[in-house]
């Protein structure tokens, strides 16, 4: 079965609002979701209402999925094989938005490579059950524009299908599990 049939899991699937069948149709329904939430960031969040704002981080996970999945905006609460212990979360995501803004008062002439961090820990902490690496890389754009930057490219420029980027987007970030941040700053610009 290609993808685009293969059936959704029923556990999986159990938190869904709408009744999808396929991946295909999930694929889809998120999108369209993550595209109205797109629209409401870029027309709500402002210097006023800032992405290194806690609350402004989970209510933007919850406009991405809200019309999809019940538990949009809802941190995870259950331990992983990635991300950090769930009782965690919310400390580690204050911590992130306090430590990011710092850093962009003390030196913004670096604020690619802020940006690029501020996505990579955000990735790290993994604080909703799915959608962690969209709402990631859709965080991260607003922080860039927020600050008069464009979004990142995200590996587009590399001209290679989306599977061979997603490959050296997870790549980069396993180099900078080691402490290696070259390629992840290399990949959002290209």
């Amino acid at each position: 079965m290609s993808d685009g049939t293969t059936r959704l899991d029923p556990d999986a699937a159990a938190g869904l609002i709408p009744n999808l069948v396929t991946q295909a149709e999930l694929n889809e329904f998120e999108a369209r979701n993550i595209l109205l939430a797109e629209i409401w960031a870029s027309s709500r969040l402002s210097e006023k209402d800032d992405i290194l704002v806690y609350s402004n981080v989970i209510k933007l996970h919850r406009r991405m999925f809200n019309m999809t999945w019940k538990w949009a905006g809802k941190l995870r609460r259950y331990d992983t094989n990635i991300g950090v212990s769930s009782f965690a979360i919310q400390q580690r995501l204050l911590q992130l938005c306090d430590n990011i803004r710092f850093r962009i008062q003390v030196d913004q002439s670096r604020l690619v490579e802020i940006a690029a961090d501020f996505h990579y820990e955000l990735v790290a902490i993994h604080a909703f059950p799915n959608g962690n690496g969209r709402h990631a890389r859709l965080a991260t754009d607003l922080l860039l524009l927020q600050h008069g930057e464009p979004r990142f490219s995200w590996g587009r420029a590399l001209g290679v299908d989306n599977d061979v980027r997603r490959e050296r987007y997870i790549q980069a970030l396993r180099l900078a599990d080691i402490g290696d941040f070259n390629a992840l700053y290399a990949f959002v610009v290209s």
